[in-house]
C-alpha cells in the first residue's frame, strides 16, 4: 500500500535483558554485523515513504545512532505502543502505519504482511503459538499494519494497542492475521537474543567489529570492542567489553 509510514518501537527498558541493557538500549544490541534497530528499519524501509523511531531508555544513544535516517520521538516517560503512536500523530499526518517492534528479529521480509491490505482493518503478523497464544492459536510477532482511523482513535498518554484496538476487532471478527513464513524471535531474554544472533550467523559465534578474541568461543556473541582473554572459554554467552559476561543458558534453564 502506498503512503505507509514506518514506526519502529525502541523506547522500552529491556529489563529481562539486563545487564546488557544497562550498556545499550535493547534495540541497539548487536545482531550479527548490525543491530536489532537497524535490521528493523531495513525490514520496514521497502514498504514505507518515511520512518520514525521512539526512544526513552538511553534515548541519547538512539538519537545519535539514528541520526537523520528517521524521525526520533523522545519520550520523557514511557508511553507504551498506543501512547507512542498518539504522540506521533502530528508527524504521521493521517498516514497508515507499518509498526515494527525494535526487539523483534523476523527472518525474510514483510511482503506477506503488506500485500493486499485494504487499509481499513488492523492486520497483524503472527505465527502458530505452540503454547500461550494471543489470538486463537496464533502468537503476535511484533509487526502490524494500522489504518489511520485506528491511530486517530488512540487515547493520549500511556497505553497499549490490545485493549483499545485489537481485542474489540478480534471479538468483532475484524482483526486480520497474516502468518509469517520465516523465523520470528522476540529478543527479550539473553537466551532468545543469543538465538537470534546464531540464526543470523548460521550457528557460528558472532564477533563484533574491533573485538579481540584470544580465547575460545562456543556459540557465543562478543560485542564490538569486546575482549576474550587467552585461556577463557565462553559457552553460549554474551561478552561486553573485557569483563561483562552474560550466560545465556541461565534464563533458558529457568524457562524449562
Amino acid at each position: 500500500m502506498s503512503g505507509l509510514a514506518g514506526v519502529v518501537l525502541a523506547a522500552g527498558l529491556g529489563t529481562r535483558l539486563r545487564p546488557l541493557t544497562a550498556v545499550r538500549p535493547k534495540p541497539l544490541c548487536p545482531l550479527g554485523s548490525t543491530t536489532l534497530l537497524d535490521a528493523a528499519l531495513a525490514r520496514v524501509a521497502p514498504h514505507v515513504v518515511r520512518s520514525a523511531v521512539n526512544a526513552h531508555h538511553l534515548a541519547d544513544q538512539v538519537v545519535a545512532h539514528v541520526g537523520r535516517r528517521a524521525h526520533v520521538s523522545v519520550e520523557e516517560r514511557l508511553l507504551g505502543t498506543g501512547g507512542a503512536l498518539a504522540r506521533l500523530r502530528p508527524w504521521l499526518d493521517g498516514a497508515p502505519v507499518l509498526l515494527h517492534n525494535g526487539d523483534a528479529h523476523l527472518g525474510g521480509s514483510l511482503d506477506r504482511l503488506v500485500e493486499g491490505w485494504d487499509g481499513e482493518r488492523c492486520r497483524l503478523l503472527v505465527v502458530p503459538a505452540g503454547g500461550p497464544a494471543d489470538f486463537g492459536e496464533a502468537r503476535y510477532v511484533g509487526a502490524c499494519l494500522l489504518p489511520p482511523a485506528a491511530v486517530a482513535s488512540l487515547p493520549d498518554g500511556p497505553g497499549g494497542l490490545y485493549e483499545p484496538l485489537w481485542r474489540p476487532a478480534w471479538e468483532a471478527g475484524r482483526l486480520e492475521l497474516v502468518e509469517h513464513d520465516d523465523v520470528a524471535v522476540d529478543c527479550g531474554t539473553p537466551a532468545d537474543y543469543l538465538r537470534a544472533n546464531l540464526l543470523v550467523s548460521g550457528g557460528r559465534s558472532v564477533v563484533g567489529t574491533g573485538a579481540v578474541v584470544e580465547g575460545e568461543l562456543v556459540r557465543s556473541v562478543v560485542w564490538p570492542g569486546g575482549r576474550v582473554a587467552r585461556g577463557e572459554v565462553l559457552v553460549e554467552s554474551v561478552r561486553v567489553g573485557a569483563d561483562l559476561t552474560v550466560d545465556a543458558r541461565v534464563d533458558r534453564a529457568a524457562r524449562g
